[in-house]
């Protein structure tokens, strides 16, 4: 069966649009709604913690049934009528619930599509990264286009352009199709066997870090550069430059892989993140340091991310994959996120952006101690 590599690719572009249109402005629409800081950390909190649940429970469903396609499919159009809520919603409570309904479908589409791209690929895994740069181009074009309508236009059209969005997602996964099962990969250890090695542990103990660190950036980014006065046409250029970074190392990764481990690309990912957070924590007013801030997504989101979507399909097999990447997701998006977003919120206004920016690099830093002392040690990979 021939890789659909376009049709794979369209989900992607609307899913990552869809983000790029929802992440670096829903803050600001939320701001503009009348919500504080703590709010708006509570229901970015929200948001992601559905992930800890949602995805787990599709995945467990999707690998006993071996057919992933149409839990995607619901997910995606269920996703797209529960956003809708946000043009009815008014108060606090309101945007809870709404919340909720939206990202409990939202949050468990993408897992289950890694796994279903990854059981396309089949042997061809390093070609992942050709397919996943395509959801980098959509958050391009997606950031910029908002970002630059958003300047003369009020931020309440926010919420129909990503139901627009959302209703191509559901769309790119009706032209999927199911991809074969891998008869010949036969899995012989149990879920809990797999999860329970100390590697495993460490890995998702890793991810968690990580996505701690960057909940800051998703949260309030956007916020911290308006209050140093950057124009919203400036802000979704910095959003889109690291995306830029992001999609020239997708470009490259396939080579990448063939010549460094995946241990050496998640510890110089970790150490870029490290590096990227002090510089937006202590150099936010310089327009040039903000530009290498960006740069270094390339590593601390794509370098991370492919090395950790390798290492799951390493890790779970075909046969388990499906509930491997909804851990992968739950325990970083989904924990990570919750805790980051909250913790953010929480502590914004107490410790300022400074502070939370350095408090994601500790978080790095102690990522880093954790995969330098357990991951691909033994095995170099």
């Amino acid at each position: 069966m021939p890789i659909p590599y376009w049709r794979l690719s369209s989900f992607y572009w609307f899913y990552f649009a869809a983000l790029g249109a929802f992440i670096p402005y829903w803050g600001l629409y939320l701001k503009n709604a009348g919500f504080d800081t703590v709010q708006i950390g509570q229901l970015s909190a929200l948001l992601v913690g559905c992930k800890i649940i949602a995805p787990n429970s599709l995945g467990w469903i999707a690998d006993h049934t071996g057919k992933s396609l149409p839990i995607i499919r619901l997910a995606s159009f269920l996703a797209t009528l529960g956003f809708c809520g946000f043009l009815y919603a008014h108060s606090y409570n309101e945007y809870v619930w709404v919340t909720l309904a939206f990202s409990f479908f939202w949050s468990a589409a993408l897992p289950q599509f890694e796994a279903a791209t990854l059981a396309h690929l089949k042997a061809e895994a390093l070609r992942y990264s050709q397919i996943r740069l395509w959801g980098s181009v959509g958050f391009i074009v997606a950031v910029l286009g908002v970002g630059r309508l958003l300047d003369w236009q009020p931020l309440t059209v926010l919420p129909g352009i990503i139901i627009a969005l959302l209703l191509g997602i559901g769309l790119a996964a009706l032209s999927v199709p199911e991809a074969r099962a891998n008869d010949q990969d036969h899995q012989p250890h149990k879920l809990w066997h797999i999860v329970k090695r100390p590697e495993v542990m460490a890995f998702f103990a890793v991810c968690t870090l990580l996505q701690i660190a960057h909940s800051p950036y998703y949260v309030f980014y956007s916020i911290v550069l308006k209050q140093h006065h950057y124009s919203v046409t400036l802000i979704g250029g910095l959003w889109a430059l690291g995306v830029v970074a992001e999609i020239v190392l997708f470009i490259f990764m396939r080579r990448l892989l063939a010549r460094v481990s995946l241990r050496a690309l998640l510890l110089t990912s970790i150490c870029a993140g490290v590096v990227r957070w002090l510089l937006i924590a202590y150099l936010a007013d310089s327009t040039a340091w903000l530009v290498a801030a960006q740069l270094l997504h390339a590593m601390t989101f794509g370098g991370a991310h492919i090395a950790s979507i390798h290492l799951v399909h390493r890790y779970f097999g075909s046969q388990h994959q499906g509930k491997g990447q909804a851990l992968y997701n739950s325990f970083s998006a989904g924990l990570g996120g919750m805790v980051g977003s909250y913790a953010s919120g929480y502590y914004f206004d107490l410790i300022g952006a400074t502070g939370i920016y350095t408090a994601s690099a500790l978080c790095c830093a102690l990522a880093l101690l954790l995969t330098y002392s357990w991951i691909g040690r033994e095995s170099g990979n």
